[in-house]
């Protein structure tokens, strides 16, 4: 059995690409009263921004993108493919309740905080200790991945305190919990490769 599926190359692979696209041409639409390094992405899907449906497409397409993924994934231990589906629900959950055109959301706010949550998450809790484990699902890189999206999460909610730039530490830690999918993928795929080139 396959430690996972190969279209999971497709939906790990488009998850960055149609994020960071989305918001790249959301942008565009917005015009240059928008900021991308102090204003946040949800500003480009809250109502009446003028890249509202285009947003909109991209955290749909993120949230299936990940719930695909964890479906394949199944070299991963369940919590971790838990967590990761989880975090592609809140994707799509962020879209049921946008951000509004002025002010603060709290229940926005609430269903952005449990997606990157678990989505920082997911890769610890993916990890298995199987000494035979591909490299993206060991203990030590599992922690790493985890660490770096916990800390980008941590300088996210520092600029947004000091209202610095908290739109480019968005796109950070947002980029980063959108690619390793990506990475957990291609390792297992390699790993099985390897491991089907070894001499019975």
């Amino acid at each position: 059995m396959l430690p996972v599926r190969r279209w999971a190359l497709l939906s790990s692979g488009c998850a960055p690409v149609l994020l960071i696209a989305g918001w790249a041409v959301a942008a565009i639409l917005e015009g240059p009263s928008y900021d991308p390094t102090s204003e946040t992405i949800s500003v480009l899907g809250a109502y009446g921004a003028s890249g509202y449906w285009i947003m909109t497409g991209a955290f749909l397409a993120l949230g299936l993108c990940h719930v695909l993924t964890a479906l394949a994934l199944r070299a991963a231990a369940l919590p971790g493919r838990l967590a990761l589906a989880g975090g592609g629900a809140s994707a799509v959950a962020v879209v049921l309740v946008p951000t509004p055109s002025s002010g603060g959301s709290l229940s926005h706010g609430a269903v952005a905080a449990a997606g990157f949550t678990l989505m920082a998450v997911w890769p610890v809790l993916a990890a298995t200790s199987e000494r035979e484990a591909p490299w993206a699902l060991r203990p030590i890189p599992s922690r790493v991945a985890s660490a770096a999206m916990v800390l980008s999460a941590a300088w996210f909610v520092y600029e947004m305190d000091r209202q610095g730039a908290p739109g480019t530490a968005e796109r950070v830690v947002t980029a980063l919990q959108s690619l390793w999918p990506f990475v957990v993928v291609v390792s297992c795929l390699r790993h099985d490769g390897e491991v089907r080139a070894m001499p019975s």
